[in-house]
């Protein structure tokens, strides 16, 4: 592992420390970890140990957001992620949130139902995968046999549409049971969700395409179900403007998105998470002003002096980051104490072993070394 020297005055990360209330969940103060798909659980979804000390590691962040989970068999797209539909996946889950309970931490599981991006080897059924149009992604996907084109997937009928809400349904529930402290949807990336919301994905003609309104539909459904299944101050949903990810097109993303926003403030959830995209900042002061509860914020590769004075100028509440709390477990002490940080290893981000996962350096065992 690699060492970067730089370090930011503590005095400019004054506004993170201020405490703050999402839903039912207390937060310590204002920097939570983003999800990251790892690729790190067992071939059946099933969580283990080594997720547990992984998340818990991290338990200092003001709240994880777990890596995608998918919420059924067709959710899944990629090799050895975690599923939360099953008593296997709970059991599996309640030792990662014990352990991160146990060090002092928050966690809510992501719900992630990849929708197109999928391939038949990469899932316990082996089928195609479905989607809200028969139009496939152009860019391949990794499989146990190297990369390979994804196909045309199928297209989900009026009544799957609605099945698809109930799926997020179990799984909030099964989330809950596996002690969690709530769920974020994931509406963003080019995944399920996000495809209904999109222009070139969604060709649809009954309740659920053509119009703002129907293409939005599915992730209101969703939402208002997960929040009757678990409570609203349990939810949070995750979206991200005019994202390409995964080959999605989205032609109306400022009229789009404010519908979305607006449709989903009357549900009172605990917070809404906004991945920018960096040239949206009139959008984003329109989502801050529609929406009515805590807003988490989430800017890329942007330097973390800069989403400070988000939190400042009103535009975020919260602050979440990747790759800075995945090569330091100890970000928060870092950050206290202008510590150097240590430098991500992209290599070890998707599979593999202890390596780049449980082996990032604390200041302990640097000062030790």
């Amino acid at each position: 592992m690699t060492t970067n020297n730089q370090t930011i005055d503590p005095a400019a990360l004054s506004p993170l420390w201020q405490p703050i209330r999402a839903g039912e969940l207390q937060l310590p103060h204002r920097l939570a970890m983003a999800p990251m798909t790892r690729d790190r659980s067992h071939e059946n979804g099933t969580p283990n140990e080594m997720n547990a000390r992984y998340y818990a590691q991290r338990a200092s962040m003001a709240l994880i957001i777990t890596e995608g989970t998918q919420p059924s068999e067709d959710g899944q797209g990629y090799l050895l992620t975690p599923g939360i539909y099953n008593d296997e996946h709970i059991n599996g889950w309640r030792i990662v949130t014990d352990a991160v309970h146990e060090a002092g931490g928050r966690i809510v599981i992501q719900l992630m139902h990849v929708g197109r991006v999928s391939h038949p080897q990469n899932t316990p059924h082996g089928r195609q995968a479905v989607a809200p149009s028969p139009v496939a992604p152009a860019s391949p996907i990794f499989t146990a046999s190297g990369m390979q084109p994804i196909a045309e997937p199928r297209e989900l009928s009026t009544d799957e549409v609605r099945g698809v809400v109930e799926e997020f349904r179990v799984a909030a529930r099964a989330a809950i049971a596996s002690g969690a402290d709530g769920v974020e949807i994931h509406s963003a990336n080019g995944y399920l969700l996000q495809q209904f919301l999109s222009s070139n994905v969604n060709r649809r003609t009954d309740e659920y395409g053509g119009s703002i309104t129907n293409r939005i539909r599915l992730s209101v459904e969703v939402a208002a179900a997960v929040a009757e299944e678990i409570g609203a101050g349990r939810t949070g949903i995750r979206i991200s403007p005019g994202n390409p990810l995964n080959d999605i097109v989205e032609h109306d993303v400022d009229e789009l998105y404010s519908a979305l926003v607006s449709a989903l403030a009357p549900l009172d959830l605990a917070y809404l998470h906004v991945a920018s995209s960096g040239n949206d900042a009139a959008l984003l002061r329109e989502l801050r002003r529609l929406w009515p509860t805590t807003l988490l914020l989430n800017r890329g590769r942007t330097d973390l002096v800069t989403r400070v004075h988000d939190i400042e100028d009103g535009l975020a509440d919260v602050v979440t980051v990747g790759s800075l709390a995945l090569a330091n477990p100890d970000l928060i002490e870092r950050l206290r104490v202008r510590a150097p940080l240590n430098t991500p290893d992209r290599s070890t981000f998707y599979g593999g072993d202890e390596h780049g996962y449980l082996d990032y350096p604390t200041l302990d065992l640097a000062a030790a070394a």
